[in-house]
């Protein structure tokens, strides 16, 4: 499979070793990784039915409907190739097509899981900040043109990553050391030396990652001086247990993906991108689920709903 650098049309194929090295424990990993993958399908299924079921659905709802199934898209974009690549020795293919397609829908999935989360701190910031207003601000209207501007924008910005890496020159072994398309480690494969390869990533981080982070930041700074104004603890504590669920998804979601994808290219480590991309493709939307359904009341009272119906 090498090509020289004018080499690069839909016929090339990408090699992805996946975890070709532990060879001992293909079963064990794949029988992990299926047991995680169908516990987190099933996870976010049962949130996005009890969401849909639900007759009223506050914006909260609305946005966690959302993100489950982004979540839902999310893994079976990655995960049923990584199933394949465990059951053959040397990796499995994948086509220049293939390759370029799952990067895309990686990126735009992860992104508009970003912006979407932007889109709840501000529903938190106006739950808190401004109650009085609440439903007049955060009506149905407005919810769903956030959702979409949300797809809509993290789906531009991957397409031009994605269009930007592929016309890249690939003069070596086209062999991915990793067990899906991402792009540090397809980056890593192309044979031109400057760091101007690395600008559309680079683009990409600050629009899909610092821009929506310092938005969500700026809501929870608003939302602990609405806080402090706060004289009654009791109160005070009520008004924050609706944030701890999204503060946490956002440090989860924010801090894998910084670690990734904010670094130089020299520094890129492919065992060590292997492991930090497990947690962030396969145990942090396994999380989700579990904590929403733990720490939302509205999710848990849907629940209780659906299982009393049954």
């Amino acid at each position: 499979m090498e090509r020289d650098n004018r080499s690069m049309d839909a016929t090339m194929e990408f090699l992805l070793l996946g975890f070709s090295e532990l060879l001992c424990l293909r079963v064990l990993l794949f029988l992990t990784f299926l047991i995680v993958h169908l516990v987190t399908l099933a996870g976010n299924v049962m949130i996005f039915v009890a969401v849909v079921m639900e007759p009223s659905r506050p914006p909260m709802l609305f946005f966690l409907c959302q993100l489950s199934v982004i979540e839902l898209c999310y893994t079976l974009v990655i995960v049923p190739k990584t199933l394949l690549s465990l059951t053959v020795v040397d990796g499995s293919t994948i086509s220049f097509i293939g390759c370029a397609a799952q990067m895309h829908l990686f990126v735009a999935l992860g992104g508009a899981e970003c912006f979407l989360l932007v889109a709840m701190s501000y529903d938190r910031y106006i739950a808190i900040c401004q109650p009085l207003h609440y439903v007049a601000v955060m009506s149905e209207g407005l919810c769903l043109r956030l959702a979409v501007a949300c797809c809509l924008g993290a789906f531009a910005v991957a397409l031009g990553l994605t269009v930007s890496v592929f016309r890249l020159p690939f003069c070596q072994s086209h062999r991915i050391n990793h067990f899906f398309c991402d792009v540090p480690a397809v980056l890593h494969l192309a044979c031109t030396r400057s760091y101007t390869s690395e600008l559309p990533l680079l683009a990409a981080c600050v629009l899909l990652l610092l821009l929506p982070f310092l938005l969500i930041l700026t809501s929870y700074v608003c939302i602990a001086a609405a806080l402090l104004r706060v004289t009654s603890s009791v109160g005070r504590g009520k008004a924050f247990s609706t944030c701890i669920s999204h503060l946490t998804i956002t440090l989860l979601h924010y801090g894998c993906a910084t670690f990734m994808y904010i670094r130089p290219k020299s520094s890129y480590s492919p065992a060590q991108d292997k492991m930090v991309s497990l947690v962030y493709t396969n145990l942090t939307p396994l999380l989700y689920p579990l904590i929403y359904s733990l720490r939302n009341k509205v999710i848990r009272g849907v629940l209780r709903k659906m299982l009393r119906r049954k």
